[in-house]
């Protein structure tokens, strides 16, 4: 069951950092682009591994495999100042940071220290970002042209696009299943969804846009492949650099894989404790028999996702579906790893699904995740103001970056000033210091030559 919810991942995750050809993808500072068979071989492929090591190493029901949030924001952030195998580079160094603080004890230490209302702000806030990224990639919400307003509804305030109102039918389909909590929702969605899509080709041969057909479909057109099992396409192993540094300058660099760090860090130690505990693993404080090598584990599926150019790995929350269908031992994890390792046979058929209905699961997916703003005090100002700031300016300033740094200053500032500068971490001054510098980065360059 675990397999069923997660599959989705292996049809989505090419379609948000990779495409068809350089006209048809998210391509980087040099114009290159990841083939859409090759992620989704290697996503296979690499969600297989990790999970398999979970369930062996672990003995937990947790699936592994590329988590939404970073792979949007490597996308639409990271690459416009990178290459791709650089942007993976930082991927990687990221993971060894995070295996680095779990075996050592620490991740746990710092997940402590940062107020929840943050960690809460920063999962609404990339829930915000990547809904968004959905509404703008299916012809939902378009630039308008003009300074204000700066975006609009569709064309000229109407849906008059065959694609855009496919991405409409899917969401409500995904919302519908969702809502009756259908198992495997998602991925029932993006099927029954992608047939429709095929269906209104066919009839009326809209197309890709290609840039020239407004009118056409985002990247792909919806088109049964000539094949639907093939040999997986593994050219995207090993194929990054850590030549960002050189590129953008060490302190930019750095500040892309402190994005990386925080984003990965705390939506794991979250997602692991809740399922912890929806199994009947954890006890009263959240540690459960596994969580060391886990928290390991999931850092090696950082690092193994930038090395093989499938974005980082993450637990996944879909992996509740397999725990209330009694998943409770690493068995459940094993047979899901097996399963991700034979789709990569399967690549083909990611080809037919239109980006407007991956457009769609993202959309889902953020409405999940915005879920989480139940949990912040909202009654006092200095909690909400630092949380809505984070929150708001993820989707706004197209960056999840940008977001975690205005949350964590203005924390520290407004709580500081407030009079309660004694319940702000001493690890919270020093991010937020990092951060003013990251946001004034431009000038301190230009003074130090």
């Amino acid at each position: 069951m675990t397999f069923v919810t997660m599959a989705y991942i292996v049809i989505l995750n090419p379609l948000i950092i990779g495409g068809f050809s350089p006209d048809q993808a998210a391509t980087d500072v040099e114009g290159g682009y990841l083939a859409a068979s090759a992620v989704s071989a290697v996503t296979a492929l690499t969600a297989g591994v990790m999970t398999i090591l979970i369930g062996v190493i672990s003995n937990l029901p947790f699936g592994i495999a590329a988590g939404l949030g970073i792979n949007s924001f490597l996308a639409v952030s990271v690459v416009g100042q990178v290459t791709w195998p650089e942007a993976m580079g930082l991927v990687v160094i990221n993971g060894l940071i995070i295996v680095l603080l779990a075996s050592t004890g620490l991740r746990v230490l710092i997940f402590n220290a940062v107020p929840a209302e943050l960690k809460t702000a920063i999962t609404v806030g990339i829930g915000l970002f990547i809904a968004f990224i959905g509404l703008v990639d299916a012809g939902f919400v378009r630039p308008s042209g003009v300074a204000s307003p700066p975006v609009q509804l569709g064309d000229q305030g109407s849906i008059a696009t065959l694609p855009t109102v496919v991405f409409l039918i899917a969401l409500v389909i995904m919302g519908v299943l969702m809502a009756r909590r259908v198992k495997g929702a998602l991925l029932i969605g993006i099927l029954v969804s992608t047939v429709i899509a095929i269906i209104a080709e066919a009839i009326f041969r809209v197309g890709p846009s290609q840039g020239t057909n407004p009118a056409g479909w985002n990247l792909n057109a919806p088109v049964l492949p000539d094949a639907v099992v093939s040999l997986p396409d593994l050219s995207l192993v090993g194929a990054f650099s850590f030549g960002a540094f050189e590129r953008i300058g060490a302190l930019a660099a750095i500040m892309l894989v402190f994005t990386l760090v925080f984003t990965n860090f705390f939506d794991a130690m979250g997602t692991m404790t809740g399922l912890a505990r929806g199994a009947d693993l954890a006890d009263a404080n959240g540690n459960f028999p596994g969580l060391r090598s886990g928290l390991i584990i999931e850092g090696v599926g950082a690092v193994a996702g930038g090395g093989t150019s499938s974005s980082s790995n993450t637990i996944f929350i879909d992996s509740a579906a397999g725990i209330g269908e009694g998943a409770r031992t690493g068995l459940a994890s094993l047979i899901t790893g097996l399963l991700f390792l034979a789709a990569m046979f399967f690549t083909p058929l990611t080809q037919v699904v239109p980006l407007e209905i991956a457009a769609a699961a993202l959309v889902v997916v953020g409405a999940l995740m915005v879920s989480q703003i139940q949990h912040v005090q909202w009654t006092d100002f200095s909690v909400s103001l630092p949380v809505f700031l984070t929150i708001i300016v993820m989707p706004l300033t197209y960056s999840i970056a940008n977001g975690i740094g205005v949350g964590f200053i203005s924390w520290v500032l407004v709580r500081a000033l407030s009079g309660r500068a004694r319940d702000i971490s001493p690890l919270l001054w020093v991010v937020a210091a990092g951060f003013l510098v990251y946001f004034a980065r431009g000038p301190i360059e230009s003074l130090i030559g």
